[in-house]
């Protein structure tokens, strides 16, 4: 691999700061200057330095957004903001994408990683990856009304659901709306907004507070976002059913 391709891949700069860290003399390979951008190294084996501190190997690279309203869950669009325009330019690389989707007026917890494995074993029917809602939907539900989500409700289009826990939170009698918490384990096309709509309202917001056992996390504002934790990470490979190297 090209140690400039390298230096940029680990975020140590744009092509361009790379290029000026090695003409200056910053870069070093197993002990000897980088002169050229084009030098091949193994990121595996070879010890890159800039300056002092070693530059490290990361082939994946894991991060928790609270998405917003008004932004598509998608890497990119020709018309429209996407997840990925959120990412600040240190941070950003052409192969993250989101896992799974979030639709464009619900806000939440969303994971976005370069791990395609990891992802696909997150979102595999046969591991059952919950994912846990709070909506604010018009008029009183009563906890009888969603008490039927329990053993799987049928939708007015003839879809069957899995079973699902619901319960309500509050009711706010001045504004006339009711926020409930549902917890599903499949991710049908509006599945939520689709529920609701069996008892006759609808939702006027969503999100969603917990991915698997990644919770939203607290003080995270919507439209920013960070890297996981390792025992977040660790967590989430476990709800995967992925090997975790202790």
């Amino acid at each position: 691999m090209r140690i400039d391709k390298f230096l940029h891949a680990m975020r140590i700069g744009t092509r361009t700061q790379v290029r000026r860290l090695i003409k200056d003399g910053h870069i070093t390979a197993n002990g000897e200057p980088v002169i050229s951008g084009k030098q091949q190294i193994n990121p595996g084996s070879d010890a890159v330095f800039l300056d002092d501190e070693q530059v490290r190997y990361q082939q994946y690279f894991y991060y928790v957004m609270n998405k917003p309203v008004g932004v598509i869950t998608a890497t990119s669009d020709a018309t429209a903001k996407t997840v990925m325009d959120l990412f600040n330019t240190t941070d950003y690389r052409d192969d993250l994408f989101p896992v799974g989707r979030l639709d464009k007026d619900t806000e939440g917890v969303l994971v976005i990683t370069n791990d395609g494995a990891l992802s696909h074993a997150l979102l595999a029917p046969a591991h059952h990856v919950t994912k846990v809602y709070e909506a604010e939907v018009t008029g009183e539900i009563t906890a009888a009304q969603v008490a039927g989500f329990n053993d799987g409700i049928t939708l007015k289009d003839g879809t069957q659901l899995q079973p699902a826990q619901a319960e309500i939170v509050e009711f706010h009698e001045i504004e006339d709306f009711t926020t409930i918490r549902i917890m599903i384990h499949e991710g049908k096309y509006h599945q939520v907004k689709r529920m609701v709509g069996t008892l006759g309202e609808r939702v006027v917001q969503l999100r969603r507070i917990k991915f698997g056992s990644l919770s939203l996390p607290v003080g995270l504002l919507a439209g920013n976002y960070r890297a996981l934790s390792e025992t977040e990470l660790t967590a989430l490979k476990r709800d995967a059913n992925q090997p975790v190297t202790e």
